[in-house]
């Protein structure tokens, strides 16, 4: 199975969002690989440092909501059967 690494940034992506605090922060818990994709395309700060959390750019967090809501939004039709 051949991996679909934009597809994995884009869950990481919306990860780090769930995991925001103190405005534009999130905790850096992720794969060092996808992170430092996740920088060169603009979205997170540099994730090498002694923080423990990196800062969303104005792009990183509008793009980080957008998938939030695609990944994990419900829909009313959605619902689970009762």
């Amino acid at each position: 199975m051949k991996l679909d690494i934009d597809k994995i940034d884009e869950a990481v992506l919306a990860l780090l969002a769930l995991g925001q605090h103190d405005g534009c922060r999130a905790w850096r818990s992720f794969d060092w690989e996808s992170m430092a994709r996740l920088r060169e395309k603009g979205y997170i700060t540099d994730p090498v440092g002694k923080a423990k959390s990196v800062v969303f750019t104005e792009d990183g967090a509008r793009e980080s909501q957008r998938l939030l809501h695609a990944l994990f939004a419900r829909h009313p039709d959605q619902d689970c059967p009762r």
